[in-house]
């Protein structure tokens, strides 16, 4: 009964250190960022290490995190500064329209500019996440960005959404910064991981994921699990 309480494989065991790999890479994250110019492969190794933990079942987070973060500092510190200049104009300019919206065109202008800012964003929403997962040069993670941005723009809406509201929330309140950076990558990784795949060879999506045979044979399994229910209730 013991062995069975203490066990690491436990599921007890598993969800602390599960939360434990959240709160510890949130808070990881959160200090390469106060540079300004590791932001960008602070993201990327977040990025990368949520997917190999979480969704593929790695071993040894911060292991996975430093390694990624490191790796991506040469591509990772231009693409940040870059980044962060864009950054400042676009958000001089919403300045400038959100203190012209006395007049009917005013508010148009603002609004125009409010909805157009999904491009930038979203790019940001890839560029990062690209940048742990696949060995790119800065121009081609740039272009890519821009293809992924337009021709999946419903995701990306989703995508740029979720990031204001958290990045509001965690201004406003300072603690969800302790978890809401690694869940809010772990959810991005819902949309960005069926994208990717969409544009890969069959061999560069085992090179990405070793479990993917794995992981399709388990929704084929539960595909044919809803089948089997479907028909007997169709029998009934």
């Amino acid at each position: 009964m013991l062995n069975k309480i203490f066990d690491p494989d436990n599921l007890v065991f598993r969800m602390l250190a599960r939360g434990v790999d959240i709160v510890g890479l949130s808070i990881c994250w959160a200090m390469l960022c106060l540079p300004i110019v590791t932001a960008g492969p602070a993201t990327a190794a977040l990025y990368y290490t949520m997917v190999k933990v979480f969704r593929q079942k790695e071993e040894g987070a911060f292991g996975l995190f430093f390694r990624s973060f490191v790796g991506a500092l040469k591509t990772g510190i231009p693409l940040t500064v870059l980044c962060e200049a864009v950054g400042v104009v676009l958000a001089f300019g919403y300045s400038v329209m959100a203190n012209n919206i006395s007049t009917g065109s005013g508010v148009i202008m603002y609004m125009a500019y409010y909805v157009a800012l999904v491009v930038p964003i979203g790019m940001a929403c890839y560029l990062f996440p690209m940048l742990g997962r696949f060995d790119m040069k800065l121009g081609a993670l740039l272009r890519t960005s821009i293809f992924l941005t337009l021709r999946h723009l419903f995701s990306t809406i989703v995508q740029v959404l979720l990031v204001l509201e958290v990045a509001v929330f965690i201004i406003n309140n300072w603690w969800p910064v302790l978890f809401c950076p690694a869940l809010l990558v772990l959810l991005l990784s819902l949309f960005q991981e069926k994208i990717y795949a969409k544009y890969l060879t069959e061999e560069q999506r085992e090179a990405l994921n070793p479990n993917l045979q794995q992981e399709e044979a388990e929704m084929e399994e539960r595909r044919q699990k809803r089948e089997a229910r479907k028909r007997g209730k169709e029998n009934k």
